[in-house]
């Protein structure tokens, strides 16, 4: 099975009030094919014609080019008293969810061996830069999840390629957002007007082939992602798993030129439970192994980047399930909790806050 792939042009158009829209049957059909993908899968496939692959491509060059420096070098970018929410987080920190969660290590015990994931050895052995992007709030009670960036020295143009294409990838999220809530029956605004001023964080990671390229290698162990949606550029070596509703493991392949998007646990809990976060691993596969012979005969970087972002719900909003999701048979699991001191919950059990978050 492929993940649909859904063209937002013709949704942008009718956005835009372009002189020949897309007839209204076909936009709700494109809005039924986002809310259901993300239900069934976890997980959809976006053209957006704002992001081109040449962007990506740029977006990539860059981070290697920082990944590709000195430990000691990259380490200067380190904040974990901001809990590595801004700035570099080395290899070796974050602690796959699967590691520390007796509840997960149970639904993994209960899996058909075929669809079980890979068992990471310990922490991830994997870099990831966090960089926000888009306005925060002027006042807010989650001052260090809104942290200023962190700069790197000698690359001139990081700021622009990462605002640029942090910028882009938002704009793609903000449209997946509202096909999303009209898909499921929400007003258009629903999830967006929720997202406005949230932490949201360019966040690649770089993971260091030359090093870590065997097959079975678990760059990030068997997880879901705290946020609201994530989306991800290509990478240049594939790897990614994801589990789709049903409980079948799946290869995702991305098309070239189109953006992965995962549900996070902020959709989770704002659909009362209908709409599950997306479970995934990333491990070296044989297909990553073809990609490394490929680079390694052409020459080119072998680190794997992905270019990771995960959009939120802002920090002081209020998590609930919304509408007629405040209806749903699981929405009792879902009280109300305030965006922010859900995400330092989180961050508590993944090591990359204390363990007072918690």
């Amino acid at each position: 099975m492929d993940l649909p792939v859904v063209d937002l042009a013709p949704y942008l158009r009718a956005a835009a009030g372009d002189a020949a829209p897309a007839g209204e049957e076909e936009l709700r059909t494109l809005c039924a094919t986002v809310s259901a993908s993300l239900r069934d899968t976890g997980a959809l496939l976006v053209m957006d014609p704002r992001c081109s692959a040449a962007d990506n491509d740029r977006f990539l060059d860059v981070v290697e080019s920082y990944f590709a420096r000195s430990a000691d070098a990259k380490r200067l970018q380190e904040r974990p008293h901001l809990h590595y929410q801004v700035g570099v987080t080395p290899e070796g920190v974050e602690v796959p969810r699967s590691l520390v969660d007796k509840n997960m290590q149970e639904k993994i015990r209960s899996m058909p061996e075929e669809f079980q994931p890979a068992t990471p050895k310990g922490p991830d052995p994997k870099w990831r830069y966090m960089w926000r992007v888009g306005p925060r709030p002027a006042n807010t009670r989650f001052k260090e999840l809104n942290s200023e960036p962190v700069i790197p020295e000698g690359l001139p143009e990081w700021k622009e390629t990462m605002d640029s294409w942090g910028s882009k990838m938002i704009s793609a999220i903000e449209v997946v957002a509202e096909m999303a809530a009209i898909g499921f029956g929400l007003s258009k605004d629903a999830f967006t007007s929720l997202m406005k001023e949230g932490p949201h964080l360019l966040a690649p990671t770089g993971s260091d082939l030359q090093r870590h390229g065997s097959e079975g290698t678990v760059f990030a162990g068997f997880h879901y992602d705290l946020n609201f949606l994530t989306i991800h550029g290509r990478s240049r070596f594939p790897g990614l798993n994801i589990w789709l509703r049903n409980g079948k493991k799946m290869e995702v392949k991305v098309p070239v030129g189109c953006l992965l998007i995962q549900s996070g646990k902020q959709l989770e809990w704002l659909t009362g439970g209908d709409c599950l976060a997306g479970m995934h691993e990333v491990v070296v596969s044989k297909r990553t192994l073809d990609a490394i012979a490929l680079a390694k005969e052409q020459n080119r970087s072998l680190w794997r980047v992905s270019s990771t972002l995960f959009a939120h719900i802002a920090s002081d909003a209020i998590l609930k399930p919304l509408g007629h999701f405040a209806e749903a048979p699981d929405a009792h699991s879902y009280p109300p909790i305030c965006a922010g001191d859900y995400v330092e919950q989180e961050l508590s059990v993944i090591n990359l806050k204390g363990k007072d978050g918690v």
